[in-house]
């Protein structure tokens, strides 16, 4: 079922103790990320949403629990002076991970979509196939034997422009705003459309998205690591392959002569 914003607005804040809350769910992840590495299992995390939504207050948390040497985060940005260079989608197979491994994109192939769009470097033709291409990418991936978690981070007009204001105004981050986080009023009503109809075209069974009411941080946060805990554990064996004694794993018989 497509994610309908309007129930991301509340902004019920966490009521339970959020740092016991959090360090529970970082061992969760500790733990599925470990059999992931031993079943050689490849994950890919997509974190979506625009500027001010949480997402690299989520990223933080959840980069804590994992053991850096089985992951890696690809903050995209828009590069068109490579758009005639290849496929549109090559940037990201080039960052697909590896088995046991993890590949994390804040910001993906949606933000590439939705930008073109937006901006009207693309028309409505182009635009629908590129959605059949991501669906196609995505069901490749699953068939592929990748974990796939697609999260959505939300919030209200009204909050999300007074964060983006906070950013523009401090000349350390105002470069981290684009031509989506700037928008008019016309503009957001144009991206919204845009938006709406890219989650109800993406949200297929087998990569669905999940949204995220990104209001309230600490609620946000420890929604966004259950969902991927729970991914992980659903579609990960938890326990550990069968030992392999070591007079069995260096055996040299092999050398004997005949």
């Amino acid at each position: 079922m497509p994610i309908n914003l309007a129930d991301l607005e509340r902004g019920a804040p966490f009521t339970g103790d959020y740092p016991a809350a959090l360090a529970a769910l970082q061992e969760r992840l500790a733990r599925a990320q470990l059999a992931q590495v031993v079943h050689r299992r490849r994950a890919l995390i997509v974190l979506e949403g625009p500027e001010g939504a949480g997402k690299k207050a989520a990223l933080k948390r959840l980069g804590a629990a994992l053991d850096p040497c089985f992951y890696a985060v690809h903050c995209m940005t828009t590069d068109r002076r490579q758009s005639s260079e290849g496929h549109w989608l090559a940037p990201f197979w080039n960052r697909l991970p590896a088995g046991g491994a993890t590949a994390i994109f804040c910001h993906s192939w949606y933000r590439r979509v939705l930008e073109d769009h937006v901006i009207g470097l693309v028309g409505d033709k182009e635009w629908k196939r590129a959605f059949d291409e991501i669906n196609e990418f995505e069901s490749q991936q699953r068939d592929y034997g990748t974990v796939l978690v697609k999260l959505y981070f939300h919030a209200t007009d009204k909050l999300l422009d007074e964060r983006i204001a906070v950013r523009a105004a401090d000349s350390w981050q105002h470069h981290l705003l684009g031509p989506v986080e700037l928008r008019t009023a016309d503009g957001r009503d144009s991206y919204r459309r845009s938006l709406a109809q890219a989650l109800k075209l993406t949200d297929t069974r087998w990569a669905p998205w999940t949204g995220i009411d990104a209001a309230n941080e600490p609620a946000a946060e420890i929604a966004a690591l259950t969902v991927i805990a729970d991914a992980f554990e659903a579609a990960i064996p938890m326990e550990p392959p069968e030992r392999i004694e070591p007079s069995a794993r260096f055996s040299t018989a092999h050398l004997s002569p005949a």
